[in-house]
């Protein structure tokens, strides 16, 4: 029996799969594409982190994040910087602030 998965996996992932006696068939991606899957693969851990929140699932998803930091060189230092700068300013999720709804006030001519 053959079963589809088109998507990106672990490196490791070919040679387990062959060590169990099975056979795989897989192609290493251009830049681009890689890229593309990467996304893809964010997405996937977020919701299977969402649907059981184990240390597993946050495991395989600051992998996700961690490659592409990587990927799209961004420096954990400035990633950090950054996010300390934010919560400074916009402060964290700590309070458990939910917003409902904002009413704006009306724009008159000489504010635009």
């Amino acid at each position: 029996m053959i079963f589809q998965y088109h998507k990106l996996v672990r490196d490791k992932i070919p040679q387990t799969i062959e060590s169990k006696g099975n056979k795989c068939r897989y192609s290493i991606l251009g830049e681009e594409e890689y890229q593309k899957e990467l996304d893809k693969k964010l997405l996937e851990e977020a919701n299977e982190f969402l649907a059981d929140h184990s240390i597993e699932e946050m495991a395989d998803l600051l992998e996700v994040v961690e490659t592409l930091q990587k990927v799209y060189h961004l420096e954990k230092e400035e990633i950090e910087r950054v996010r300390l700068e934010k919560r400074a300013k916009k402060g964290g999720f700590e309070d458990k602030v939910y917003l409902i709804d904002v009413e704006e006030k009306e724009k008159n001519d000489t504010e635009q």
